[in-house]
Formats: C-alpha cells, structure tokens, sequence
C-alpha cells in the first residue's frame, strides 16, 4: 500500500463501511488527527448506548472522536476550527452543511458506492442490485452544496454477480473503495489529482439510490421471476424482503417471513400461489415463472435454509404469499 506524508485529516463516518478506509488511511502513514462520527445511540433488547462502528475503531486507535448533534453546533465548529485540518475525509456520514464542508483548505472528499453520476444517494448498493445491474463501483469526489454531484477524483468499476447480494458486494466495494480512498487523499495532498466534472458524464437514464423504507421491501409476486429474485438480494442481508404466508379459509393467521435468498424456477400459476413438498422445497408462483426460496427467517425465530425451515414447521395449510398482510 502507498504512503503519504503532509496534511492533517478529519475523518467523517458512522458504520462498518467506514471502518475500512479509515484503517486504510491509517495504515498507510495518513495524519488522521480526530474523527467525527454519530453520537451512541440505543440499542438492541436491553436498549443500551452503542458507539458506532467508526467510534469502536477510532478509539482502538488512540484517536480523537468527536460525535456532534448538530452539525452547526457552535461547540463542535470551534473544536474542528481548532484542529487546524488540510483536508476532510467522508465515508458514509450524514449531509454536511457549508460551513463543514468548505472549513479545511484543501476541500472535503468523499467516498461514494457507485459509479457517479449513477445512484446519487443514500442506498447505492441496494438500488444497483434490485435493478439488477452487472457492473457498479466506488466514486471518489469534492463534497460541493447538491449532494453527490461534486467534482470526480477517481473511479473503481466493480462487478455483480448475478447471485451477489447487496452484503456481499458491500463488502466487495468497501475493500476497492478503501484502496481508492488511499490513492485519492495522497494525490489530493500531493496537489495531483483530476476533477472532472459530472456535468461531463454522460447523465442520460440517470437512476437514483434513496433512502429504502420499509414499503420498499415488500415482494410483490405479480412481478417477473429474475426481477423477485434481484429484489431479494438487493435487500439481502439487511433490512431484507419479506412477504406473509396466508392459510387462506382458515383462522390460520398470516405467517410472516423475511427472505434472503431465492432463484427461478420452471413452473406457473396464479401469482402469489404457494407450492411445498413439505421437506425440501418452498415455491411461489409469479408473473412468469416460479420462485423458489432458499433462505428465510420466521419473525421472531433465526435465520435458516428452507429445509429446515419445512423440518421444523408445518407449511401445508399455508396456500398464498401475500405482502399486502404486512
């Protein structure tokens, strides 16, 4: 890995994504001098003050963490000022405002999850595999007013697989954008990187990435097979698709189920309409085909493979998919 020397940085970023290029940038001689992250929020059944991912490591590193409410406290703006900063480094953080942004005199760059001017926004990964895109990558890039439209540094094409699910390529680009991220603050110090323009790119059948709710995730089986089976692992592992099982003409009541994998099969029938063995196999019927689920996970129960699934629970009664329950 490259070297650099010269230039005081402030790193911004909050989850796991932004621990990588973090420990890169350490690890290559960077001066990371304060980190600026989320303050601890509640967590999981005991509800309990969690530090964030970025937090965690920071202070594994002897650094300096800064976690402001509000990013034009008076506070925070005088202790950023008093760091001296050349340059300010963001990985997914939250929007910054002007005074922020425009402090160090070298400018702030920031590490984006696809190839812009495509998928501006907050769910990059997600959006590029729901759409079923083959190719995305890691865009690095001056922080101007409008979000994720300021001037390109470098880029890094990554391809999907058609099985990747958006975790996995996660991972995949955090491990490019990390090395890009390098590359780009030593040429940014050195005073020998390119900007270019989004203006330049071509922009035409530009697709958003916006943030993904929960109405998002819901699977609507009156679609095509291949376009159920990316939708599953764009959302795949978090916050994934769901839909409910229903026993329909019974006091059954509706099952709910996330799922995380599933593939096309050969078969028809009206969309929504459940086909089981009972043992080994769980099909849906959709527009133009079957699918059939492969990983899924019973609310309030582990994650698991269908046949266990079907070892364990009983799904004969259960005849339609229906997300509409939930």
């Amino acid at each position: 890995m490259m070297t650099m020397t010269g230039g005081r940085i402030i790193y911004m970023g909050t989850p796991e994504f932004a621990v990588g290029p973090l420990r890169a940038l350490l690890d290559s001689g960077a001066d990371v001098v304060a980190v600026v992250t989320a303050p601890d929020r509640e967590a999981g059944r005991g509800r309990q003050l969690m530090p964030s991912a970025v937090k965690q490591f920071a202070l594994e590193r002897g650094l300096p963490v800064l976690q402001p409410e509000k990013l034009r406290d008076p506070d925070f703006l005088a202790s950023l000022r008093a760091l001296e900063p050349t340059l300010a480094v963001v990985v997914a953080f939250r929007m910054l405002p002007e005074v922020v942004w425009s402090l160090p005199p070298m400018g702030t760059i920031n590490l984006h999850a696809s190839l812009l001017p495509q998928y501006r926004g907050a769910a990059p990964i997600n959006w590029a595999v729901i759409n079923g895109e083959t190719r995305t990558g890691v865009t690095t890039f001056f922080i101007r007013q409008e979000i994720d439209t300021g001037d390109v540094i470098y880029q890094e094409t990554v391809d999907i697989g058609p099985e990747t699910t958006a975790g996995e390529l996660h991972d995949r680009l955090c491990e490019v954008g990390s090395a890009l991220m390098v590359r780009t603050v030593s040429d940014v110090l050195a005073g020998r990187n390119p900007k270019q323009p989004q203006a330049s790119f071509h922009e035409a059948d530009l697709r958003s990435a916006p943030k993904i709710f929960r109405e998002d995730c819901r699977i609507d089986w009156n679609r095509p097979a291949h376009a159920i089976c990316d939708h599953i692992r764009g959302l795949s592992p978090y916050p994934a698709a769901f839909t409910s099982l229903v026993a329909e003409g019974s006091e059954v009541l509706p099952l709910m189920m996330k799922i995380f994998r599933g593939k096309k099969v050969d078969g028809t029938g009206i969309p929504g309409t459940l086909s089981t063995d009972g043992r080994t196999y769980l099909r849906v019927a959709c527009a133009d085909a079957m699918v059939q689920l492969e990983e899924v996970q019973q609310a309030g129960k582990r994650r698991m493979s269908v046949a266990d699934l079907l070892r364990g629970t009983n799904l004969r009664a259960f005849t339609k998919a229906d997300s509409s329950f939930l």
